[in-house]
């Protein structure tokens, strides 16, 4: 009779068959990813097979297409996925071989049909042969071999070799392919509630200091300090240190009027009203109401009661009277997110170099709106989560070539001196940081 262990993980390989299905067709988020009919140990083993598989898709596809005799990029979905979770058991998982192979086959007749079975113990079992000397990419363009080799799209690599160089490219995709590390903010609005510290003990959780802010620790595992409810009771909240060095840039003071132009989910608007001791007002606007929902919820759980949100597309603001007058404006806008790649699986895939055109417009026009809204000598701060000069530096100085009267102003002792750049800016790389990519301006206006 199979184990209980053993029924889970060749359900959860169903579950996984079938989220990553949905994945390639519609451009689903990972991390949001569930299954009403299975249980809990089921889910999360399925989430790690495709968070894993997702990651890794181009290293795996390549050794497929090598030991697949036809064309594999016209085998059906259904069998590529199939191959892929067998792939994946093999080369990063300690499943024993005869089990990988077996339950592979047994998936294929299943979701697929009787005779692909044949065919996937055909591929694998040559794979097996080859495991400790696998096939190397060799295109003739190093661009092309070394995004196949850790899985990422050329055109990335290509404009990281160009700006990084050949080593520190290489650290970067080893950062990206890692299984990510969390940051967790400890609440000040909070401190009535039970100890965290007993929360964490109680839950078998090791933490660590933050590396850079002291109201933040790091644990290797989020998903045990979830089960076991330690998040419950607001005291601590999952929010990545890069994301809490924003926040210090914006430096928000308490009695002040905040407005958060890209509010939702509101991980840096909570923070900001823990740091104005919930005195003084923030306004968090958000194109998305379903988002905006979690911003009230998250301030109810973490006892931020200055926050008042509102479903807006932020760039239509500039041009309404209703528009509040404030001290600081944060647009933490969208962006390609290359600096969180290792916590978003599915992202490297969702992104083009189009994306970049498009992104820079919507960037420039939350910038001028925000611009609107500052009283004289008040701050604009400009933030992402992504690594890319385009999206960042340049986006500033396009800003302060259109607007006569702003000055960037030096982060200061905001944030620590390694994550300065050369003009003041905050900025992380988490190859170099270990932390997110993120960046950060502040833009000051003139007091007339």
């Amino acid at each position: 009779m199979a184990s209980s262990s053993s029924r889970s993980a060749v359900s959860a390989r169903r579950i996984a068959h079938r989220h990553l299905l949905r994945l390639e067709a519609d451009d689903a988020y990972v991390g949001r990813l569930a299954d009403d009919d299975a249980d809990a140990r089921e889910v999360r083993q399925a989430k790690d097979y495709v968070a894993g598989i997702t990651r890794w898709k181009r290293w795996l596809d390549f050794l497929l297409a090598t030991y697949y005799d036809g064309d594999y990029h016209d085998m059906e979905p259904e069998l590529q996925q199939v191959l892929r979770i067998g792939a994946y058991d093999l080369l990063f998982l300690s499943t024993p071989v005869h089990a990988t192979v077996h339950e592979a086959v047994e998936l294929a007749k299943r979701e697929v049909r009787a005779g692909a079975g044949g065919l996937t113990n055909a591929v694998l079992r040559a794979m097996v042969r080859d495991k400790d000397d696998l096939p190397a990419p060799d295109t003739g363009d190093f661009a092309e071999d070394l995004a196949i080799l850790h899985s990422h799209p050329t055109w990335m690599v290509r404009r990281w070799l160009a700006r990084y160089g050949e080593e520190e490219t290489q650290e970067l995709l080893l950062w990206n392919n890692q299984r990510p590390t969390y940051s967790l903010r400890i609440n000040a609005l909070r401190r009535r509630q039970p100890s965290w510290k007993e929360k964490l003990e109680q839950a078998e959780a090791t933490y660590e200091p933050g590396l850079y802010l002291d109201d933040y620790i790091r644990v290797e595992q989020l998903q045990p300090i979830i089960r076991a409810g330690v998040l419950d009771g607001g005291a601590l909240a999952v929010q990545d240190e890069a994301a809490g060095l924003v926040v210090r840039v914006l430096d928000p003071r308490p009695g002040e009027t905040i407005a958060d132009l890209c509010a939702a989910p509101g991980g840096k608007t909570l923070y900001a009203a823990a740091l104005m001791n919930n005195r003084g007002f923030i306004y968090a606007y958000d194109n998305h109401r379903g988002r905006l929902q979690l911003v009230d919820q998250n301030a109810r759980a973490q006892g931020a009661r200055i926050i008042q949100t509102e479903k807006m597309d932020a760039r239509l603001l500039s041009s309404t009277d209703a528009k509040p007058v404030a001290d600081r404006v944060l647009v933490d806008a969208p962006c390609t997110g290359l600096g969180v790649l290792s916590k978003r699986a599915d992202l490297r895939w969702q992104r083009t170099s189009d994306d970049l055109d498009d992104l820079t417009t919507l960037q420039d026009e939350l910038l001028n709106a925000a611009a609107t809204m500052v009283r004289p000598g008040g701050v604009v701060v400009y933030s992402t989560c992504t690594i890319e000069p385009e999206e960042n530096e340049e986006r500033v100085a396009a800003f302060l070539e259109r607007h006569r009267g702003w000055a960037r102003e030096p982060v200061g002792d905001r944030v620590p001196d390694e994550l300065k750049t050369e003009a003041g800016d905050f900025a992380s790389l988490p190859h170099r940081h270990k932390i997110d990519g993120a960046y950060a301006a502040r833009l000051r206006r003139g007091s007339r």
